[in-house]
């Protein structure tokens, strides 16, 4: 057999070479896509090598770059890395993928500015929340993904203070009383920092987020949320949740 190949014309090898290295570029589109088909097919999955795990960033870990290795089969993309900051930085994508359990969906990211809380992260999250469980008969680990989002950077700030400013402001609030706001909250910065935000704000309100963000030198986002919320959101899109999951088990086979 070995010999046989080797007597093909070097055209032939060019060719094989060729198509074997030509990818679809990855989209925004084309990620939501892989994203539902990689819950879907997961939640079926018996996975022997996370059973007995308890450390939730083991777990997340496993599936990122498990999702990861799904995704770099069929697609040309920007990798991240630790300089970067988050896992899809191509400029097309500009998302962070997130892994957390349903029992506190929650995950870190790191602080730019103060600027964050209010305008959101400056890129997209890719969400996905499972539930593990442990069967001891077979010695493996179900992930059952119970939500899967995407959701826009537009809609990546805190909800508390994103929702009270836009009520402010429908009240005719000044710059005095927003920075007020803020120092209430204790948003990080200086009074020059806060002056700057208030000022935008009132130029340039900013979007409904969907995230609690609370105050810290690294952000530490909390997803309940999102995962509770009903009905459909612009700039949030629902890949998965636990009753569209159970609707479509019968109907995806791998």
């Amino acid at each position: 057999m070995i010999l046989e190949i080797l007597d093909y014309p070097i055209e032939i090898y060019r060719a094989m070479f060729y198509y074997r290295s030509m990818k679809e570029k990855l989209t925004v589109e084309k990620l939501i896509k892989e994203a539902r088909f990689f819950c879907l097919k997961e939640s079926k999955f018996q996975n022997k090598d996370l059973f007995g795990v308890t450390d939730g960033k083991a777990v997340g870990t496993y599936i990122e770059h498990k999702f990861q290795e799904l995704l770099g089969k069929k697609y040309e993309y920007t990798i991240g890395s630790s300089a970067r900051g988050i896992d899809f930085p191509g400029e097309e994508i500009n998302t962070d993928l997130k892994v957390t359990s349903i029992v506190q969906p929650q995950s870190s990211c790191p602080f730019k500015n103060a600027r964050q809380k209010i305008y959101g992260l400056g890129y997209n999250l890719l969400l996905f929340v499972y539930e593990k469980t442990d069967n001891a008969a077979t010695q493996s680990a179900k992930l059952d993904f119970k939500s899967c989002s995407f959701i826009y950077k537009e809609r990546t700030a805190d909800y508390q203070t994103t929702k009270a400013i836009l009520r402010m402001i429908e009240n005719d609030a000044n710059s005095d009383d927003i920075i007020a706001y803020l120092m209430d909250r204790n948003v990080p910065g200086d009074e020059t920092v806060l002056n700057k935000i208030a000022e935008e704000i009132l130029k340039n309100p900013p979007g409904l987020g969907y995230l609690i963000i609370p105050n810290a030198l690294q952000w530490r986002l909390q997803y309940q949320r999102k995962v509770d919320l009903a009905g459909d959101v612009e700039g949030i899109v629902k890949i998965v949740d636990e009753d569209r999951l159970e609707q479509n088990r019968g109907k995806y086979l791998f």
